[in-house]
């Protein structure tokens, strides 16, 4: 994982040959710079990082960042954060703005359906650390931008398949197709898998295709469209004794509630997502980039104390104009999205719906109007930015005679400030400091989280000041960068757990979230001509001594106290080696810290040390390429929980990870 990548050529692609190699373009914040010279905070994941592991999670890859961390509590129930927003997700990804090909995949809720998404759909990832609400609105934990380009060969077939451990299967097939005028690529998926735990299996089938249709010399339209049908289980969190004695355990009984298997608790999600993006060049100084989108999901959640239906229809529109004249770009344009959803409640009867409890309609607007200019003096670039925000949230509990009537909860405007200066010392160093404000208003979760009232939020806010270095030397044998922040929060919105194990939110005082991070990627070998053509080794630390500030909840005061849910230390190394016979080694290392799980730090996840290996053979035979590669997860058998409940009542904050265990496939390339 690195926070510079490099691309390779067609040809190094598919002799997987990585000692060719050309710099990746940034295109976050409007740039279409080297990773060195973007004024900002971004790490950069390309296809040959999202290929190391095992082709079936993001949570290894992200997990190789500094300062990013990625859940998953049970298979497919994902947890993203950067430098600490987990604060306020007990579950799904929230504070942070995702897009897939310039185009929201976050909806005007809050929420991204990160688990639709299949690795293999992905050519590269833009990982935004720190406030990024200049340009990409709602977020104080930053911005992540997917990317999906057909490959730039004039046409390739490619199928993969992969089983392991726990009755895994894991396959895909994909068509690219380019020609002068259209590139395209159409992608079919399927997964399962019976879980380690009870009642924690997973399925999922997936339809992709993108399009880019060059429809004359200055004008260019892309599409993307998918189809994802997810089920997966959730067993829930069991206490530390359980998870020492039968972790495979799922939530028990109580006296007054069943448990997880009883209850038949999961997730169902079918979800279909249309985007369509134009760009068009006006002339040598002015261009535009205006995307639409629109998409249904269907959501089924049988729970513990109760069975939730929803229907969410989404709608947004985002366009970018964009100037170029001699030293200076300036990005201006608006970002509109809105969300419709039906709510219903019912009793859950052993995973059946019973009777009616609530029924609701919901509606939320977020819209953001962005301005941005880069101006370059010599060595010195300076880029600053402006959005102004707002969120219109109401609802109709038509179920209740009495409150059956729109309510209102919106947000005043919301102005968020950005400035960023990068100084070239020469061609292979950068220094560069920023300081940016960033605000997230409520989630539809966390208005309406999973005890079924509504709650009066305030959006959180908070500025961030950061200052780094990146560069690289001996002729890119090294990449480095270095950063040390400071993000303090105010009106912090946390989780909170009711005694039947529901999650509600309240504003806290705030937080204060100092950190360093450090990356370091270095090739030892780099020869062609070798019998090992490739050795790389890669490093990133994270140090996170994030508290509360001024947070007082009742006759609690946990002001001082480490911030709940986040390690204070995680270093992530990697090594890649490669020989001219088509051997290869992939191997992660991570070390994550002792986390605490309660606002009170009374309770602690032990640290743990996560060791990942991925041994194969890849060789071109004419022009087929063969991949077949054999694997190990959690090689030294670590009991850890990768994903905790946080302030969870009755001790039940742990979700056992997988002990150790196997996948081995093949992938062929035509």
């Amino acid at each position: 994982m690195s926070a510079s990548t490099s691309a390779q050529t067609d040809s190094a692609k598919r002799s997987a040959d990585t000692a060719i190699l050309e710099p990746v373009t940034v295109t976050a914040f409007g740039g279409a710079a080297n990773w060195k010279d973007a004024p900002a905070t971004i790490s950069i994941i390309g296809k040959s990082q999202l290929e190391r592991f095992d082709n079936k999670t993001l949570v290894p890859v992200f997990n190789a960042v500094a300062g990013v961390r990625m859940e998953e509590r049970s298979p497919g129930s994902y947890r993203l954060s950067i430098r600490g927003s987990l604060l306020r997700s007990p579950f799904g990804v929230r504070n942070i703005k995702v897009y897939w090909n310039n185009i929201p995949l976050t909806d005007a809720g809050g929420n991204t359906y990160l688990n639709l998404i299949d690795i293999s759909q992905l050519s590269s990832v833009e990982i935004i650390k720190g406030p990024a609400s200049s340009l990409y609105g709602a977020n104080t934990g930053g911005a992540v931008l997917l990317k999906t380009n057909p490959s730039s060969m004039q046409k390739t077939f490619s199928a993969n398949v992969e089983t392991g451990s726990y009755n895994l299967l894991n396959e895909q097939l994909v068509f690219n197709h380019q020609s002068k005028k259209l590139n395209f690529s159409i992608q079919q998926s399927h997964y399962q898998n019976n879980g380690y735990r009870q009642q924690s299996a997973m399925r999922k089938d997936a339809v992709q295709l993108s399009m880019d249709w060059n429809m004359s010399n200055k004008e260019q339209l892309s599409a993307l469209l998918f189809y994802t049908d997810l089920h997966y289980e959730t067993p829930g969190g069991i206490t530390k004794a359980q998870m020492d004695s039968l972790p495979t355990l799922a939530r028990q009984p109580t006296t007054t509630l069943p448990g997880a298997v009883q209850q038949k608790a999961g997730i169902y999600n079918k979800t279909g997502f249309a985007g369509l993006s134009l760009r068009s060049v006006f002339n040598n100084l002015w261009s535009n980039t205006t995307s639409v989108t629109v998409n249904h999901t269907g959501f089924k959640n049988p729970f513990i104390t109760n069975y939730e239906k929803r229907g969410e229809s989404n709608y947004g529109a985002r366009t970018v104009f964009e100037m170029n004249a001699l030293k200076i770009k300036w990005l201006t344009g608006a970002e509109w999205q809105q969300n419709i959803s039906n709510i219903n409640n019912c009793g859950n009867n052993s995973g059946k719906p019973g009777d009616l409890l609530y029924n609701d309609k919901v509606q939320v607007t977020q819209y953001l109007l962005f301005t941005q200019v880069n101006v370059k003096f010599r060595k010195l670039l300076v880029q600053a930015g402006l959005s102004a925000n707002r969120q219109l949230l109401k609802y109709n509990r038509i179920s209740d005679s009495v409150y059956n009537y729109w309510q209102h909860q919106n947000t005043n405007m919301l102005w968020a400030p950005r400035l960023s200066l990068l100084y070239s010392v020469n061609n292979n160093l950068a220094l560069f400091a920023i300081a940016s404000k960033g605000f997230s208003p409520p989630t539809l979760a966390e208005v309406r989280p999973s005890t079924n009232q509504f709650y009066n939020l305030q959006p959180e806010y908070g500025w961030n000041y950061e200052a780094g270095i990146k560069g690289s030397a001996l002729q890119k044998r090294i990449e480095f960068s270095a950063s040390v922040y400071s993000f303090n929060l105010k009106n912090a919105i946390v989780a909170q757990t009711d005694s039947t194990g529901a999650d509600y939110f309240v504003n806290s005082g705030g937080t204060q979230q100092p950190g360093f991070e450090i990356w370091l990627n270095g090739f030892l070998v780099r020869n062609n001509h070798r019998f090992i053509k490739t050795v790389s080794v890669s490093n990133s630390f994270a140090y996170q001594p994030y508290k509360f500030n001024n947070y007082i909840t009742g006759a609690k005061d946990f002001s001082g106290n480490h911030l709940t849910g986040v390690p204070k230390n995680v270093n992530v190394t990697t090594l890649d080696i490669y020989t001219m016979p088509g051997l290869y080694l992939n191997a992660n290392f991570n070390f994550t810290s002792a986390i605490p799980l309660t606002d009170a730090n009374d309770v602690y996840a032990e640290n743990y040390k996560l060791l990942q290996l991925k041994l194969g053979f890849k060789k071109l035979f004419g022009k087929t390429l063969l991949d077949f590669y054999f694997g190990v997860d959690n090689l030294l058998n670590e009991n850890y929980s990768l994903g905790n409940d946080l302030n969870a009542i009755g001790g039940r904050y742990f979700n056992p990870s997988p002990l150790r265990n196997y996948f081995g496939g093949v992938k062929l390339e035509l």
